[in-house]
């Protein structure tokens, strides 16, 4: 008997199969639980990649953060056929969105962005041509546009806003809300 513990206790040997069965759950536990988080934490990031690499419209409300963020107010009672699409990169980032609200509607909107029917130039379309192939508008001839750009100053958004008034009482209307970095 040894008498280095005290009370005079030999150190006990620890079963074979304890080894055999600890030391691989500490190291492969870990491991797994590694993989697990990484290919939750990548699937996630694909559905956001994939959220952001929509280049068409999308034919549904755009969120309340993003009308916010772009200060597009959509009237919730007088609009139909809402679609949009939203593009960012290291510069800048663009909401695209078009709806058909009514007649009052569109003062309505219009009102809410700082601008009016009054300043709407005839025959003016404000979304450039660059802009309008992003989410595949056509702003050609046969049809009655009326246009307007508002600037805001600081890290508020600029809109270009396009009216197809060819039916007043149902216009189309087209915004691109641009805010640069």
């Amino acid at each position: 008997m040894s008498t280095d513990r005290p009370h005079g206790r030999p150190l006990r040997q620890v079963p074979r199969w304890v080894h055999w069965t600890v030391v691989p759950l500490l190291i492969l536990v870990p491991v797994g639980y590694v993989i697990i988080s990484a290919e939750q934490s990548r699937n996630s990031g694909q559905e956001k990649e994939e959220s952001a690499a929509v280049k068409h419209l999308t034919w549904d409300w755009p969120t309340q953060v993003q009308r916010r963020i772009y200060q597009v107010p959509i009237p919730l009672d007088w609009t139909r056929k809402i679609a949009y699409v939203e593009t960012n990169n290291w510069n800048t980032s663009e909401l695209f969105v078009q709806f058909a609200p009514t007649a009052g509607g569109l003062d309505t909107f219009l009102a809410q962005v700082g601008t009016s029917r009054s300043a709407l130039k005839p025959g003016n379309v404000t979304i450039t041509p660059a802009q309008a192939k992003v989410p595949g508008w056509s702003f050609g001839s046969g049809r009655v546009w009326a246009g307007v750009a508002t600037t805001q100053h600081g890290d508020k958004p600029d809109h270009d806003i396009t009216v197809d008034l060819t039916d007043a009482a149902h216009p189309i209307v087209y915004v691109v809300s641009t805010i640069n970095f």
